[in-house]
């Protein structure tokens, strides 16, 4: 519920934030102009068509059409909500949230929670510094470097090293007064048999930092060093530790998986790592357990498609099968990267390299050929009893195509693969559709839809908004000029419904009151009307020739309506004509009055 406390904090957030700061924290821009430019961080381009006028603290994307202000642009690429974004810029300002009264439980569960990430955060350079500054990790460092691990990706992903030893991370940190309970509840070490002693849960492990999309600490995963069991530890589940809702890697990888339209998801940390040190921004890893409908959820909040890299040995082409049951019925737009040789990811590129994985990632096979080839390389299809295990096998994926065309070929190929007839499984197909239970469905994070096709009107229309945000004298002009009714663009004209509303009622117009009170649409076309040049003309008679196009687009409406209600009352004999024909001379001789270019 907003108060007069959280407008004031807004209000304080939003006058102390620079657009073109924050922009540049995520984009580079370079200046042209009044306005500054660069490649849109929310799709793929190589021209700049994303731009950012400071002093009037809009962005806009003439390629992608999204378009607000600094919270705005926080929240799509942060991917939280609008007013998370603005508690995002608060905190890193400084600026206290107004709290409400909590509850005890809340207050003592937020101290635990900022508890955990800061024992969380000292363990995590506990590990590093083992690893890169005390003789301890010298079997770490030999074990990444043999897996071609170099030190710029160590740093990148604070890699660690638990020691050897018993307890050597409980013993520090109980000397330095942490403890013992906070030590248990955060996973970093066991209870020993003696219930006064504890023990450190990762020993003579590589260790890996797994942190959530805000990049906080909740957890670790060890990688023995030879083959030992079990190959990989995980942190314990934790209040801030689920592996189901965890993907590592989410924190650096969310804003190419936003910009790339994909995520790419692989098995292990050591995969993630590997590819992202190719080059490859987009990619996941969950946490040694099966991908979850939670995962899918979370990358289909940043992109419509994920593409799946798993081992290409039979367990990892098991697990692909298992992963594509789990987003089947999700709405994920699904492919396969297949990595030859039975190797995985990470074996992939040290052999062939960066480019060649990248060949791989571009050849990936859509959900429903990798799964053909998967069960014909799976099946004796050469009896009866092949043909329809196979066919049973397919069913599920041929029903999930929506589209009619690509449904008809799969299924003539499948019949002629499989030697049937195709009517027999167009019937399985059909059989099985009008059985199932859809169960739930995955909803995709919505993305801005590109804007409707311009014209003089729209651009015409743009210009006057433009102007009567900086300058709410003109609106009384542009009443007089133009009835409402007469803007025929929805989004257009719910913004100079706004800006009258404000007039009226003597509010000052401001980004955050128009963000939170106009529709997405309208928002969107605000930030473009303030983004937008003016093809050279000054602000001054770039809204008299606008005002006068949007003025004649009305008159002629209304010659129109009048010349065909004279022709009426003609054929009909009603004497109204003539005044009707008088209206129609007055409209068409203000029409030939205006002056416009």
């Amino acid at each position: 519920m907003r108060n007069e406390d959280m407008d004031e904090f807004v209000e304080r957030v939003r006058s102390q934030s620079d657009i073109l700061t924050v922009v540049s924290a995520y984009v580079p821009m370079k200046k042209k102009g009044n306005r500054y430019w660069g490649c849109c961080p929310f799709h793929q381009e190589k021209t700049p068509s994303f731009s950012v006028v400071p002093d009037k603290g809009f962005f806009y994307c003439f390629g992608c059409h999204v378009g607000g202000n600094v919270f705005k642009f926080l929240s799509l690429v942060e991917n939280v909500s609008y007013f998370e974004a603005i508690k995002l810029q608060a905190e890193k300002l400084h600026i206290p949230l107004p709290e409400r009264q909590k509850t005890p439980q809340e207050i003592q569960r937020d101290r635990k929670l900022s508890e955990l990430r800061k024992v969380n955060e000292m363990a995590r350079d506990f590990f590093h510094n083992c690893l890169t500054m005390t003789r301890y990790g010298e079997a770490g460092k030999a074990y990444l470097a043999g897996r071609g691990i170099p030190d710029e990706t160590i740093e990148e992903f604070r890699l660690g090293f638990a020691p050897n030893a018993w307890d050597k991370l409980a013993t520090a940190f109980l000397r330095r007064g942490v403890d013992k309970e906070l030590l248990l509840e955060a996973g970093l070490v066991s209870p020993g048999k003696d219930s006064s002693r504890v023990y450190d849960k990762f020993r003579n492990r590589v260790i890996i930092p797994i942190a959530d999309e805000r990049g906080r600490v909740v957890g670790f995963g060890g990688r023995v060093l030879d083959d030992g069991t079990p190959k990989y530890l995980n942190t314990q589940e934790t209040l801030l530790f689920n592996k189901r809702r965890l993907l590592f890697g989410m924190d650096r990888a969310h804003r190419a998986i936003q910009q790339m339209g994909y995520a790419i998801v692989v098995e292990g940390y050591m995969d993630a790592i590997s590819v992202f040190g190719a080059g490859v921004r987009n990619v996941v890893a969950s946490l040694g357990t099966a991908f979850t409908v939670e995962h899918c959820r979370k990358l289909l909040r940043y992109a419509p498609r994920i593409y799946f890299c798993y081992d290409s040995d039979e367990a990892g082409q098991a697990a692909t099968m298992r992963a594509l049951s789990i987003v089947r019925e999700t709405g994920a737009e699904v492919h396969v990267i297949v990595v030859p040789d039975g190797k995985d990811p990470d074996e992939y590129i040290r052999k062939h390299g960066a480019k060649a994985f990248e060949a791989l990632v571009k050849k990936a096979m859509p959900l429903v050929e990798y799964r053909l080839q998967y069960v014909l390389g799976h099946t004796a299809y050469d009896t009866l009893e092949g043909k329809v295990r196979a066919l049973h096998e397919m069913i599920p994926v041929l029903s999930g195509i929506r589209d009619a065309a690509e449904l008809l070929e799969y299924r003539k190929k499948l019949a002629r693969v499989l030697m049937l007839d195709e009517g027999i499984v167009a019937s399985e197909i059909g059989h099985y559709a009008g059985s199932r239970d859809p169960g739930p469905q995955v909803q995709t994070r919505g993305r801005p839809a590109a804007a409707s096709q311009d014209n003089a009107l729209r651009r015409a229309g743009r210009i006057v908004i433009r102007t009567a945000w900086q300058d709410v004298s003109v609106l009384a002009h542009v009443r007089a000029m133009l009835p409402l009714d007469s803007i025929h663009d929805e989004a257009q004209r719910e913004i100079m419904e706004f800006l009258f509303s404000c007039q009226e009622q003597g509010k000052p117009l401001d980004d955050v009151a128009a963000t939170e009170s106009l529709s997405e649409a309208a928002a969107t076309e605000l930030s473009r009307a303030m983004v937008e040049t003016l093809g050279g003309r000054e602000e001054a008679e770039a809204y008299h020739d606008s005002i006068h196009v949007l003025r004649k687009a009305y008159l002629n409406t209304l010659y129109m309506q009048h010349s065909r209600k004279a022709e009426e009352y003609l054929r009909s004999g009603n004497p109204g004509y003539r005044e009707e024909l008088a209206e129609v001379q007055k409209i068409k001789e203000e029409m030939d009055g205006l002056q416009i270019g």
